[in-house]
């Protein structure tokens, strides 16, 4: 029995970006947190943000009398990120927007991908709600959007 859609969420949603043609020979996509590779310019985290609290947050309820079937509401935690070795952080703002541009695409229906916004029929719906944008210098101009994909499953 499935108690929880959350890992085939997360799955689907890797799997969506990693195979997006705008995003594939450009963005880095990774699986939760890792060491920072200063190699790959643009990359895309799924299941963390910096100084999150949670790789995803989740609550289930009963859908109806009976207690057949539940509920489950939960948002993924995801962080985009830019940096280059200029100090232009106009530069990496406009890129790291125009990545977050490209997951939001990629969550919508399309002729191509009609169950883009269910993660590949994962969950009932998926959609991009909230950003936070940091921006600093390190080594370079490095500007950071998190962002939550927020989910809603019947099990």
């Amino acid at each position: 029995m499935v108690t929880s859609r959350v890992p085939a969420a997360v799955a689907a949603l890797l799997d969506i970006l990693r195979t997006a043609p705008s995003l594939a020979d450009s963005v880095h996509i990774e699986d939760g947190p890792t060491a920072v590779n200063l190699t790959d310019n643009d990359r895309i985290y799924v299941g963390w943000q910096p100084n999150g609290e949670s790789a995803v947050s989740l609550q289930q309820d009963f859908n109806a009398a009976g207690a057949r079937t539940r509920d489950e509401q939960f948002v993924i935690a995801c962080y985009a990120e830019s940096r280059a070795g200029d100090k232009d952080m106009s530069l990496r703002r406009n890129r790291v927007f125009e990545i977050l541009g490209i997951v939001e695409s990629e969550l919508r229906a399309s002729n191509a991908f009609p169950n883009a916004p269910t993660l590949n029929d994962t969950v009932l719906w998926a959609h991009l709600t909230t950003g936070d944008l940091h921006q600093a210098q390190s080594e370079g101009a490095v500007a950071g959007l998190n962002f939550s994909v927020a989910c809603f499953a019947r099990i």
